[in-house]
């Protein structure tokens, strides 16, 4: 209870470092985040909608693709975010702590990637494009900043486009790529992990990790001490998927002893077909 209470607060303080990075740097400067968020920028730029309402509605949409291909646990951290974020977004006066156009779009494009990045670590995403680029990494072997820079350039075209200011759109760009590095550097969901579970309780474990896109590996041991069998799982998994196997594992067998060990490179099919 005290761990979901945590993620939760995390989640929040993510929220308020994305909220404070559009309210005090990108919006006042008409910059764009990209992605969802972006888009909602650019429609409220040119329409007298409120930026924390078109954030709310251009998430629904994408928050309930969420819910069945990422998980509920997943999505719940995410929906909390999203109302989060649009709470900030409603309650953070739009104040300028940076003239220069540039400095604006590093500056918030740190503040969003460090609040993505935490959001991420905790379980969840802060909606959007976040989600997207996680469905895309749940099959594809992609850092999610990267996705995440990829579907944003879209967003900017149409803000170049729109805003006949092709400065703002490459200062957006600017902003965009920050944005991205900051989420790679916290969230690594591109990292892999061998994770070595000795277990009572085999049967209980398999149920759930075969539900996983990743296989698992059952081995005979027996302990040089004590001289009693055991079964040894081993999986490989990413960063990103690492909080839900523990969840797992200590949900089914909280006595298993668990050994995770940075994977350097896999050869051979990663994702379980």
């Amino acid at each position: 209870m005290l761990k979901k209470s945590g993620n939760y607060i995390v989640v929040i303080l993510g929220a308020f470092l994305v909220g404070c990075g559009f309210n005090l740097f990108l919006v006042p400067q008409h910059l764009l985040s990209g992605g969802v968020s972006g888009l909602s920028m650019l429609v409220g730029y040119f329409s007298s909608l409120s930026l924390s309402i078109l954030y709310f509605l251009f998430n629904v949409p994408i928050l309930v693709a969420g819910w069945f291909m990422l998980g509920k646990r997943f999505i719940v951290l995410s929906i909390v975010s999203v109302a989060a974020v649009t709470w900030f977004i409603a309650i953070i006066p739009v104040v300028s702590l940076a003239s220069d156009t540039l400095l604006a779009a590093v500056f918030g494009g740190v503040l969003v990637g460090v609040g993505s990045g935490i959001s991420f670590r905790a379980g969840g995403s802060t909606g959007g494009f976040d989600i997207l680029g996680s469905i895309v990494t749940r099959y594809r072997d992609f850092p999610v900043g990267n996705v995440l820079v990829s579907m944003n350039g879209l967003v900017i075209l149409a803000a170049g486009y729109m805003q006949n200011d092709w400065n703002l759109a490459l200062a957006s760009m600017v902003s965009i790529f920050v944005t991205g590095k900051a989420v790679d550097m916290i969230h690594v969901s591109h990292f892999k992990v061998t994770v070595y579970i000795i277990t009572n309780e085999t049967e209980k474990l398999l149920s759930q990790l075969l539900e996983r896109p990743r296989g698992v590996t059952k081995i005979k041991t027996e302990g040089a001490y004590s001289n009693v069998e055991k079964d040894m799982l081993m999986t490989v998994t990413t960063q990103y998927e690492l909080a839900e196997l523990k969840r797992i594992i200590k949900e089914n067998d909280p006595k298993a002893f668990v050994n995770i060990v940075e994977t350097v490179g896999v050869m051979g099919s990663f994702r379980r077909s």
